[in-house]
């Protein structure tokens, strides 16, 4: 049975059943800090599970795309996978365990005709309804169902916190000739027999923070089962990899490589890499990741450079990943369109990534021959793991790369202390944090336990200043009545004119007034739905759970906001219309004080695009345009030619602001009632902040004016003291940057001549050793280039020489040798020479027989180090 025809009838059996069949949500999660990305088919039903959301409709099914990190290292082998698909089927607060079993029974006993013995399960230990269900109703012998304790059979939560409950698994038995041999051998076993395809997740607990669990407000069913799995049991097969779902990807490799599957186990290992990361990579960039070094772009990142270097090793020199990914679209394009129509940029932002980390590889090579000659030198047979982690660090090297460049030449590498130098940047990062995040944690769990049920109503499109009662209170992380001066908390009203931090748009300031005190807000948060929260502090008196109070905006800083929001939908269309619909939202911030505005774009937007795209905006509030917003469906708003926000969670109603014929997005956000309001534009910084991601900030209103007042004054600044009018400016500038290059290198050049001439004096101080010329000094140079030069004179002077020069520079000691080639052959060696000497000051060098450099952390023992040369040289002409 091939995978399409699996999914077919999956979707169709639950239908059947009065299920709906919901889409695949994002791999990047909406609104879940819990997770970096979408690890299993729940993860868009939790909101539902919670009470916090009302799902449209009881009974659901999906199939839904999945990405789990854990085990990127271990992919290659026979089993391990980073993309998957899950198949998978629902209920909030309908059915139970008794329909979830046996429907799971029905569809793959009968519809997918697997034989029901060589079909186990296994059920918590606890969990006597299930355990007893198996065997009276469905019919199961016990000796084919186990009970299984928490590790084993009990799911969630996905963080540290969420729903969970125990869960009865479904196995295939893959036969004999895969197991251990033990007479225990059964579900749970890791011999790799029993292959488990379905988890049936009875979900009816909320773990706490603290570690308790609570009843959830109804019970859930949360099925789950991979269709690479599934599919490899349909289709006879021994690993997912001979499937449908990755066969074609790996054919197209072979293709490429010259490489079959099959042929060995080292092919076929990266033949299973890349076949997977490709698909990884693909869906990720299609959901709106880009590589970066944290988070979850970070982790494309990490699988994509893998992908590539088993390209390499399958002799792919040059980029292929691209060609793969095109392989990937045509495959699952039926069922994920997006995939296509994004294949142009998903194999931009790949090629991107492949070209730079072909340099990064290139480079990371160099520094490891680098190494490898040090080690040599030294006789050392171990690679540190401080190289290791500086190789991994600063050059993308993957360690298991280190590892086998290693091997090449009969090393090995410290991978323990390459992880306690991870775990040190790891400990340095969290510093501080932790104990935050606990904080953060509880005081969340706070806010939901005492605003649960409560909804507020948002005044704040038409007044800055509502009445309102406090519907709710949370201070030192729990439920109060009363806050007194001095507090901080967290309020809800029954309404509020203050906006919640939403869609880029910072949260509103200002005061919750009462005739018994004040209280003073620093944020506006929306912790759940329907729920808006003022954090802040009792400036004075008290304040009293339903009290009526006064709430007012920061109307000033509100306005500053208005003008930017509005700012910012103004540039993202004159973006759109300069760069192309390529430019879509990948972030943004509005605050009083600036607009920032990050978009897809794989390179610089330049000055002279950046000038048209300022005065595209300009030209727009010039014309003091209305601005408009209007309540309708979210179907007619996108009929109508409104921009909707990739990844962004719409319902049916949504809000749409129109500017007067040239920009229409959907928006929650405050704006202004014309473009006039804004004032001056100024985009004062374009940049990078991620592969494929620009970054556009800019000021409107008073900090346009403020900026521009500045740029005034510098320039008049600049006429007066250089004397020359605005428009001669930049031609001045430039004359002058080219006198101080040149005044530099004379000074350079008066340097190097000072010091060369210390050569004579360096020269006759000279010492023989055994016939050999020993020339060893401290010298005042101002740089290494400097020391080097000096050094090469002393060579070039004596024609046989071993040369030991030191230096203080810029406080630090720095050490040089040079030996001719005639004594590199009688036992002389620089790199030696500078290792034995640099522990005089601190330090370490190395470097080749005929040169090497060294430096250390206490300048004032240079004399002790180049003195001990004289000993040093002596050992090596004797051989000791």
């Amino acid at each position: 049975m091939n995978s399409a025809e699996i999914r077919r009838r999956f979707i169709e059996f639950f239908a059947e059943r009065e299920h709906r069949h919901v889409a695949s949500s994002s791999l990047v999660p909406l609104n879940d800090p819990t997770v970096l990305l979408t690890t299993a088919g729940m993860q868009q039903m939790t909101p539902y599970f919670l009470g916090l959301e009302t799902a449209p409709a009881s009974r659901m099914t999906s199939i839904q795309k999945c990405f789990r990190t854990v085990d990127i290292d271990e992919v290659g082998d026979e089993s391990h996978l980073t993309f998957f698909e899950m198949l998978g089927n629902f209920s909030v607060g309908d059915y139970f365990k008794a329909e979830a079993i046996t429907w799971a029974w029905e569809l793959i006993t009968d519809h997918f005709e697997i034989p029901v013995d060589r079909l186990h399960v296994s059920v918590h230990y606890d969990d006597e309804f299930s355990w007893n269900f198996w065997q009276s109703e469905i019919g199961l012998p016990v000796s084919q169902i186990r009970k299984l304790g928490d590790e084993d059979n009990w799911w969630g939560p996905v963080g540290e916190t969420g729903p969970n409950g125990p869960d009865s698994e479904i196995f295939y038995d893959r036969g004999e000739q895969y197991g251990c041999g033990r007479e225990e051998c059964g579900p749970g076993c890791d011999c790799g027999r029993f292959l488990e395809f379905w988890n049936l997740v009875f979900m009816e607990y909320f773990k706490e923070a603290d570690g308790t669990q609570r009843p959830l407000p109804s019970k859930n069913i949360d099925t789950g089962m991979g269709l690479e799995r599934i599919a490899s049991i349909l289709q006879g097969t021994e690993t997912v990899f001979e499937t449908d779902l990755y066969m074609p990807i790996i054919q197209h490799v072979s293709e490429l490589t010259g490489v079959n599957y099959g042929e060995s186990e080292r092919g076929d290992m990266s033949l299973r890499v890349i076949a997977d990361h490709a698909r990884a990579v693909t869906f990720l960039i299609s959901d709106g990741v880009f590589p970066g070094n944290e988070g979850r772009s970070y982790v494309l990142r990490r699988v994509l450079r893998r992908a590539v270097r088993h390209g390499r090793l399958l002799g792919l020199e040059k980029p292929f990943l691209s060609s793969v990914a095109r392989r990937v679209a045509a495959e699952f394009g039926e069922h994920y369109p997006d995939l296509t129509g994004q294949l142009s940029r998903i194999q931009k932002v790949i090629d991107h990534e492949e070209a730079h980390f072909s340099q990064t590889l290139a480079t990371g090579i160099d520094r490891f021959e680098a190494v490898l000659e040090r080690m040599k030198t030294a006789g050392e047979s171990r690679v540190p793991g401080e190289e290791a982690f500086r190789l991994y660090d600063t050059y993308g090297f993957p360690l298991e790369l280190t590892e086998e460049l290693a091997a090449d030449h009969d090393l090995t590498v410290d991978r323990a202390g390459f992880e306690k130098a991870m775990e040190r940047q790891r400990q340095s990062s969290r510093a501080g944090a932790s104990q935050g995040d606990r904080q953060d944690e509880q005081h969340i769990t706070a806010i939901r336990g005492t605003f649960a049920g409560i909804q507020t109503e948002f005044v704040g499109y038409d007044h800055h200043e509502a009445t309102a009662t406090i519907s709710g209170i949370v201070a030192e992380n729990a439920a109060s009545d009363q806050v007194v001066a001095g507090m901080t908390a967290t309020i809800a009203l029954s309404q509020t004119p203050f906006y919640a931090e939403s869609g880029g748009q910072v949260g509103d300031v200002g005061e919750i007034a009462s005739d018994t005190g004040t209280f003073i807000v620093h944020d506006t948060q929306r912790p759940m739905p329907g729920v808006i929260v003022h954090y802040g502090e009792v400036r004075d008196g008290f304040l009293e759970r339903g009290t009526t109070v006064l709430a007012r905006v920061d109307a000033e800083r509100r306005l500053k906001i208005r003008r930017n929001h509005t700012a910012t939908h103004l540039l993202h269309a004159a973006l759109r219309s300069t760069l192309g619909d390529h430019a879509q939202q990948a972030g943004s911030l509005v605050a009083p004080d600036r607009l920032r505005f990050d978009f897809t774009n794989l390179e610089p937007v330049g000055s002279e695009r950046l000038r048209d795209i300022q005065q595209q905006v300009a030209t727009q509030i010039i014309r003091d345009s209305s601005v408009n917003s209007d309540v309708t469906t979210y179907d007619d708003a996108i009929s109508r030619g409104a921009m909707a926000l990739f990844g962004e969670k719409y319902g049916d109603e949504v809000r749409m602001i129109s500017i007067d014929g040239y920009s229409r997005e959907l928006c929650g956000g405050t704006h202004v009632d014309r473009t006039g309001e804004i004032g001056p534009f100024v985009i004062t910084e374009e940049t990078s902040v991620a592969s494929g991601v620009r970054r556009i900030e800019a000021v409107t209103g008073d900090a346009a004016i403020d900026y521009l007042l500045h740029l005034q004054t510098t320039v008049e600044t600049l006429e007066r003291d250089l004397h020359v009018p605005v428009d001669q400016l930049v031609d001045q500038a430039r004359s002058l940057q080219q006198r101080i290059r040149e005044h530099e290198r004379e000074i350079e050049r008066l340097r190097v001549q000072m010091a060369a001439s210390q050569v004579d004096d360096i020269v006759d101080a000279a010492s023989d050793i055994d016939g050999v010329t020993l020339v060893s000094a401290v010298v005042a140079v101002p740089s290494r280039d400097v020391l080097l030069q000096l050094a090469d004179r002393c060579r070039d002077k004596l024609g046989s020489a071993v040369i030991v020069l030191g230096a203080d520079i810029d406080d630090r000691p720095a050490l040089l040798a040079i030996v001719t080639k005639d004594l590199v052959e009688r036992g002389v060696h620089a790199g030696k020479l500078i290792g034995e000497i640099a522990s005089h000051v601190g330090g370490k060098g190395g470097g080749r027989p005929e040169m090497a450099q060294g430096g250390g952390t206490d300048a004032s023992k240079i004399s002790d180090a180049v003195g001990a040369a004289q000993n040093a040289v002596r050992q090596q002409l004797s051989g000791s």
